[in-house]
């Protein structure tokens, strides 16, 4: 299995912090952020999926909404998820 920083496409600085875009082989995504205005901010993630066209997605079983608070182990947990759907 590939790792997780072999999906990361883009990196970007967001806000005063940190975007990194996600896309896997099931055409499925994520956006892992860390900014002033996001859910966990300093230290922890907001995560978001994205479908196939690299859209906010809020209609998986992974969630309806984006997920805050997590920390960098639970984003890969979250990532793991997201490429399995």
């Amino acid at each position: 299995m590939r790792k997780l920083d072999d999906y990361c496409y883009e990196t970007n600085d967001h806000y005063g912090g940190v975007q990194k875009l996600y896309q896997f082989d099931n055409g499925m995504g994520a956006s892992v952020i860390r900014h002033q205005g996001s859910y966990g901010w300093p230290k922890l993630w907001e995560l978001a999926v994205l479908d196939e066209n690299q859209e906010l997605c809020y209609t998986t079983s992974i969630t309806n909404d984006v997920i805050g608070h997590l920390s960098w182990k639970e984003v890969s947990e979250k990532l793991r998820e997201i490429q399995s759907l």
